[in-house]
């Protein structure tokens, strides 16, 4: 049996039993290849003669393109062919720094199909943060736009280094590529394990970690996601995520074409909500995938007064609460159908299309996926650590992930219940979510510590209505110096040069620090004594917000969106 219709059989069996969980989730079975390229082996094929919409991009001024499958698989070979011809090969790394254009979608595809190896980055990195990443990778390439060509030094290096929306001194011009041949010969066959895409994300260290992603991995372990939100051929798919992280790669690229869907993309400076509703309103959009944050904004809207023509809602990143599931029901007769991923996995748990029992729970496992919850002495029960078990060898899970343990632990504690209904209770590394973006307290107490008049520095999330929590700082200050309002607008003000606009701190509050015995800082308590203070209304005469300071922030909060 060959790679392709292995691939398109499992595809196809999921579409087709999409409304059928018990059954797909029993007889599903994932491909085993040895070799597998999807944009050669299964894009192009599909797109062979396809002239459907593949890519549809809106701009909030009403400016529109559309891309058939057809033009994006001629195109990308354009691209892959130009990036033989600059001595890009196999296992080479491609710096991608891009907003939602085109050009991002041809370039992932012409890559894949040299087999070069995909490193995305958001936009609102820091500098100093991209200086990390590209020191941490051996960069052949570099794409981005003029928006950002500043932020990187290339003089006298031997990357090639693309702008892909007009021209900059030190730069090509990535429309040469269309000067290529139409036509593209892969020189080398690429394994299932080659690596295919490397996410930097935070971790219980000071540094984030790199993630990778393998050929076979990624795009076949997203046919779960495929299955979770309900796509089929046909439908016309929005997914709203910013560039640069493992969401937006199968929101808006693997898993709609893994069901031949449109891509939908609407083109927005800065989120507004309004707008949102008016695109899913006006075009004939029928699956639409945010994260929770998006749709409590959403929600703040006149949403019963957009008639939409949606048959799938999703959301994922974290829990929904049940007042945004019924307020959406109310407006549209939709359920909001919760999923559960982390970027070193698929879609692993979800409510299933056509699920009616399961909502204020993230679901039930996805077909492909047995998880177990384990407790401190490995043992399986209704509550502990989110497992997935590697028994029938899974496929989508980071490379190297597992070990010899028998499971991949996702270091998140859960529960089910006798439905199998499974619920999120707590993170076990002190990582937490803000506008649903992972968020390392390690990593900012690094950078706080760098402030001269803090002695010590503890962050947790502290709760907030839209974006779920925020980080707050703890600080204890050195001898000497008073804990004023006009100190804790210095300390956010000296992060947030040094952190993306996503990681700042919000919050200050200067305090000592409880620690144990043992001299360990005590964060459950800290954080469970921050989550009643909010929800009482509690605030120390020397706790400072953001919004209190009225401090002058040039990147809207909105445009942080995952």
């Amino acid at each position: 049996m060959s790679f392709r219709s292995e691939f398109e059989q499992a595809r196809d069996f999921l579409i087709l039993h999409r409304s059928d969980y018990d059954y797909a989730y029993a007889h599903f079975e994932w491909p085993r290849l040895e070799e597998f390229n999807w944009a050669l082996d299964y894009f192009d094929p599909m797109a062979e003669g396809n002239d459907k919409t593949a890519l549809w991009i809106v701009s909030e001024n009403g400016e529109e393109h559309k891309y058939s499958f057809g033009e994006l698989s001629q195109r990308s070979n354009q691209v892959a062919n130009y990036l033989c011809h600059h001595g890009v090969q196999k296992g080479d790394s491609i710096f991608l720094l891009i907003e939602n254009d085109v050009a991002l979608w041809e370039l992932m595809l012409g890559a894949m199909k040299v087999g070069a190896v995909l490193v995305p980055n958001n936009p609102l990195l820091s500098q100093q943060e991209l200086s990390d990443r590209l020191n941490r990778e051996q960069i052949k390439v570099i794409a981005t736009t003029k928006k950002h060509v500043d932020k990187f030094s290339v003089k006298g290096t031997s990357i090639l280094s693309l702008i892909v929306d007009g021209e900059a001194e030190g730069w090509r011009p990535f429309a040469e590529y269309r000067k290529e041949s139409a036509d593209f010969e892969e020189e080398s066959r690429t394994k299932v394990h080659d690596p295919l895409f490397r996410y930097f994300t935070s971790s219980n260290t000071v540094k984030p970690r790199i993630v990778e992603h393998s050929y076979g991995g990624f795009p076949i372990g997203h046919l779960s996601t495929m299955y979770w939100i309900g796509l089929r051929p046909g439908d016309v798919h929005f997914g709203v995520n910013s560039t640069g992280w493992a969401m937006h790669d199968w929101n808006n690229f693997i898993a709609p074409w893994n069901a031949e869907a449109t891509i939908f993309i609407y083109k927005q400076e800065r989120f507004n909500a309004k707008t949102v509703l008016d695109a899913l309103s006006e075009y004939p959009i029928t699956t639409f995938c945010a994260p929770p944050t998006v749709w409590r904004l959403l929600m703040h809207e006149d949403m019963a007064s957009h008639k939409v023509q949606l048959r799938e809602a999703v959301s994922t990143g974290e829990a929904l609460s049940a007042e945004v599931i019924s307020k959406v029901y109310k407006a549209w007769k939709l359920f909001v159908r919760d999923g559960y991923g982390q970027t070193e996995t698929p879609t692993i748990i979800g409510i299933p299309p056509e699920e009616k029992g399961a909502f204020g729970t993230m679901g039930k496992p996805l077909p492909g996926f047995k998880i177990a919850l384990l407790d401190d002495k490995k043992n399986a029960g209704d509550a502990g650590e989110v497992c997935i078990s590697l028994e029938n060898h899974p496929v989508g899970l980071a490379s190297g992930a597992g070990g010899d343990s028998g499971y991949f632990h996702t270091g998140d504690l859960a529960y089910h219940d006798d439905a199998n209904n499974y619920s999120f209770s707590e993170r076990i590394d002190g990582l937490f979510k803000s506008s649903d973006y992972r968020i390392s307290p390690y990593e900012l107490e690094h950078v706080l510590r760098e402030f001269p008049a803090i002695r010590e520095a503890v962050v947790i999330p502290s709760p907030d209505p839209i974006r779920d929590c925020v980080p707050k700082a703890l600080v204890a200050l050195i001898k000497g110096v008073e804990p004023t309002k006009d100190l804790a607008l210095d300390i956010m003000n000296f992060a947030r040069t040094r952190l993306s606009p996503f990681k700042r701190i919000r919050r200050v509050e200067f305090t000592e620090i409880a620690m144990n015995t043992h001299g360990e800082i005590m964060r459950a308590e800290l954080v469970t004594r921050e989550r009643d203070k909010v929800h009482s209304g509690e605030k120390s005469p020397y706790e400072f917000w953001e919004e209190d300071a009225k401090i002058s922030i040039p990147d809207a909060w909105a445009q942080e969106l995952p």
